[in-house]
């Protein structure tokens, strides 16, 4: 299941997106409108910023904005930034990779066969669209 850091982090990035003038806009706004608790909200866009999804400013009329355009946001590299992996299972990962100890041969494993199609399906859906896709 999707974390809710992740869920609000997409939803945060989303109504970011929506600025007319991508002014910086208050964490208390952003809050206020995606329903999420303003001290959850600073750790993600905390994040997001050390990621290089975001600027800060401080100050009046400071807040939080986007540093890159929407459309250069993949949103395959915000999944692994605030959910990591996007494998289920880390046998089945290309980043993440690490053997099951309970497998005895992962060329036959039916589980990781399976995991594997999950992981490229999700990486295909998530590679294939970018912030503006999802906001607009």
């Amino acid at each position: 299941m999707l974390s809710k850091k992740t869920k609000y982090g997409i939803k945060a990035l989303t109504f970011l997106a929506r600025q007319k003038d991508n002014s910086p806009v208050q964490i208390a706004e952003i809050a206020k409108s995606e329903t999420i608790s303003i001290k959850f909200l600073e750790s993600i866009l905390l994040l997001l910023r050390h990621s290089g999804f975001l600027g800060a400013k401080k100050g009046k009329g400071g807040g939080y904005y986007l540093i890159k355009d929407p459309k250069d946001i993949n949103m395959a590299h915000v999944y692994r930034i605030l959910e990591g992996p996007i494998a289920l299972l880390p046998c089945a990962s290309h980043n993440f990779y690490e053997r099951c100890v309970d497998c005895s041969d992962e060329a036959t494993c039916a589980v990781r066969k399976l995991m594997i199609e999950v992981r490229d399906n999700t990486l295909k859906i998530l590679e294939s669209n970018t912030l503006a896709d999802i906001a607009f």
